[in-house]
């Protein structure tokens, strides 16, 4: 780590630090105090209060006669307040002052007949303290619940919608919300309820998402607000680390990021975000010394700007003064090698373009000098009239021409944006234009940039030559400006942009959704697609409604595949998918087109000791017990059938729970017997049903 930024707004907010500070008070004053839950989500806070005197109670029944019990900044529902004044303990009201402005718009547009719409999480306490014992609330995590719900109910509400939020919800969150059902219902009111902290702050995590490398977010795990920070900072392409305290925090993780930043929730000490501090500052220490340097060299710099800017205004000077001679001994100045030189183009061959340089000497760049970009049409790069710089490349006095270069020129100019573009971590494009040892070379704007194989993006084993000619985008990683040697990385932007896609899938993953995958891998139980920045696995058994010995059977990677999710998990990053069309389902296609007493035209799979099984529609087989297979007793099935034979059967059995089939032949050779009830005879043998997802190994007679 070279800097270390804060955000101004980390910590506790106006309504979490008066919440602290009552209970703290209380704890020094009174006995038998208790909060009624933890007053903030922070178990190193809530641990610290309990170590001052200051309990927790999760329901008023705990409370006692002359209990303190503090309210905590989420806020509490009306029934809470009556329970605990029934049990006679005194109240201490910590409710933040904009969670308790929540709750007298929903009571007062309640009033007013209207339905009231709040965007947050149902479950935490601050929307169930709102929610509680009041009717015509809704509560949508966002604008997919609010469609689904108005699809399904298919009815708006009539006295109007007014939309409130959660103080810690986010406010591009809250906007599309409002935007949806406002053109759904014509009638509505927008309340923005968010924390103006909790927008400063989220600002905040924003602009250090985008300038940090990497950012901590310190606060609790079950904070709302602090969870938000964290996906925030995470969007604007930081590597984030949420942590509780100093003592989960990894700095060795740290070292490679030039620029860190911290920031923390609402219910995040102050105490503990010094801690954090303090322990990042001791791995900053180890590199004032480069810093400093840094500093004089910039110093020096500046100095030198200075100096040139002041020979610049002087040269101004001096050319304003220039007499009418000197602008003639000028016009028959004789040009040098290496002097860098202006003119105006005067005309655009095949080979070259003519600038005039207002010399003696005409000038002229060969195509092959004015740019290192390859296919690139000269008429969009100059044109007649414009003024052009280049380098003097070779002067021929005998001729009076002078070859110039305008690719070498540029070259030297844009290799301190290529240096700016280290200093930033910016992201900058160029042309793949030759497979180099160990990796290829990228032209960026003129500048030659190498890549490393390890770097390049590709799998360990695929040919370099697959990026040739290929624009690609990379973060330029070294700068040896003695050698004149850049090193860059196209894979680290290719891991920046799928992390932002795989954070889009988990934003909007639900089962049940479709993707167009591709298969990335294979395995002996199944195909790994990628979904958009997140591998997902598709169970050999979700490939096909057929048999399916191993997964490449069926597929091969780089497929493109129609998938969709069967279940998922968060946490431990695992997505279920499927790719069975469920109108393919061989069952669902048998049940369509046959049922009980049918008789159907099937062929004879397999063979074994007590029957044959045989291919009823592709996918369903059913069994012929050896009972069933002629009307006479038989010892074997083969005595009779042969495999691939086709035959009919009526089907004299279907177990719809089990998906089982039996059929028999028998059954078309005797006589219709008359409905009366008999036992079976002793040569028969009871129906078999066969299990077309499970046969049986074996059946003894």
């Amino acid at each position: 780590m070279k800097r270390l930024i804060l955000a101004r707004s980390a910590g506790f907010c106006f309504g979490v630090k008066r919440a602290m500070e009552l209970a703290e008070k209380c704890g020094r004053e009174r006995e038998n105090v208790s909060t009624l839950g933890p007053i903030i989500h922070n178990e190193d806070a809530v641990q610290k209060l309990k170590s001052e005197g200051v309990g927790i109670i999760s329901d008023p029944a705990e409370a006692k006669a002359d209990d303190t019990v503090i309210i905590r900044s989420h806020g509490a529902a009306d029934s809470v307040y009556e329970a605990l004044r029934e049990r006679g303990a005194e109240i201490v009201d910590a409710t933040c002052p904009m969670v308790a402005r929540v709750h007298s718009i929903v009571r007062r547009e309640l009033e007013e007949g209207r339905t009231v719409v709040i965007l947050g999480d149902r479950d935490h306490p601050e929307i169930r303290a709102i929610t509680d014992g009041r009717e015509g609330v809704l509560v949508f995590r966002g604008v997919e619940d609010a469609e689904k719900y108005f699809t399904d109910c298919r009815k708006m509400p009539e006295n109007g919608v007014s939309i409130v939020s959660q103080t810690t919800a986010e406010q591009k969150n809250l906007k599309n919300l409002a935007d949806f059902i406002k053109k759904l219902c014509t009638n509505v009111k927008l309340f923005d309820t968010i924390c103006s902290a909790t927008s400063e702050r989220q600002r905040e995590a924003a602009a250090l998402g985008r300038e940090c490398g990497a950012v901590v977010v310190v606060g609790g795990k079950n904070s709302n607000n602090s969870r938000n920070l964290a996906l925030i900072a995470g969007e604007g392409g930081a590597e984030v680390f949420f942590v509780e305290n100093a003592g989960e925090l990894e700095t060795d993780k740290l070292r490679d990021f030039d620029v860190v930043g911290i920031t923390a929730g609402a219910s995040t000490p102050e105490w503990i975000i010094k801690e954090v501090v303090n322990k990042m500052s001791d791995e900053i220490k180890e590199k004032i010394e480069e810093m400093t340097e840094k500093v004089a060299e910039a110093k020096e710099e500046v100095t030198k700007a200075v100096a040139e800017v002041k020979e610049k205004v002087e040269e101004k000077i001096n050319e304003a003064e220039l007499s009418f001679q000197e602008l003639l001994e000028r016009s028959i100045k004789t040009l040098h090698t290496g002097e860098k030189v202006s003119g105006v183009v005067s005309s655009i061959g095949q080979t070259e373009i003519s600038v005039d340089l207002g010399t003696k000497q005409s000038g002229y760049i060969p195509v092959d000098e004015l740019t290192d970009e390859p296919g690139v049409n000269v008429n969009d790069i100059v044109k007649v009239g414009d003024e052009i710089e280049a380098y003097v490349m070779r002067v021929n006095d005998v001729e009076g021409t002078v070859m110039l270069s305008k690719k070498r020129l540029d070259s030297a100019k844009n290799w301190d944006s290529i240096v700016s573009a280290r200093n930033e971590g910016a992201v900058v494009e160029g042309t793949v234009v030759e497979e180099n040892k160990g990796g290829v070379v990228v032209l960026v704007k003129g500048v030659r940039v190498f890549v490393p194989a390890s770097q390049s993006g590709l799998p360990k084993d695929a040919p370099m030559t697959e990026l040739l000619k290929k624009k690609v985008k990379l973060r330029i990683r070294e700068v040896n400006q003695p050698r004149r040697r850049v090193v860059g990385s196209i894979r680290d932007v290719a891991y920046a942009e799928r992390r932002a896609k795989a954070q889009e899938v988990w934003d909007s993953i639900e089962v049940g959704k479709h993707y167009n995958g591709v298969v990335k891998s294979l395995t002996s139980y199944g195909a790994f697609v990628d979904i958009g920045g997140v591998d997902g696995m598709v169970h050999v058994s979700e490939l096909s409604w057929g048999r399916v010995r191993q997964p490449s059977d069926v597929v091969k990677v780089g497929d493109e595949l129609d998938v969709y999710v069967i279940n998922f998990d968060k946490d431990a990053k695992k997505i279920s998918l499927g790719h069975k069309d469920p109108n393919g389902n061989p069952w669902k296609v048998f049940t369509d087109k046959y049922s009980v007493g049918d008789v159907a035209d099937v062929k004879i799979v397999k063979l074994m000791t007590f029957g044959a099984f045989a291919e009823i529609v592709p996918g369903v087989d059913g069994l012929i017990h050896i009972s069933q297979i002629a009307d006479r007793r038989i010892g074997k099935p083969e005595d009779v059938l042969s495999e691939g034979q086709e035959v009919q059967a009526k089907i004299t059995a279907i177990d719809e729970e089990n998906k089982k089939v039996s059929l028999s032949i028998r059954a078309l050779l005797e006589p219709e017997a008359p409905a009366v009830e008999a036992e079976p005879a002793e040569d028969d043998e009871p129906a078999v049903v066969y299990d077309t997802e499970n046969p049986p190994a074996e059946v003894e007679e």
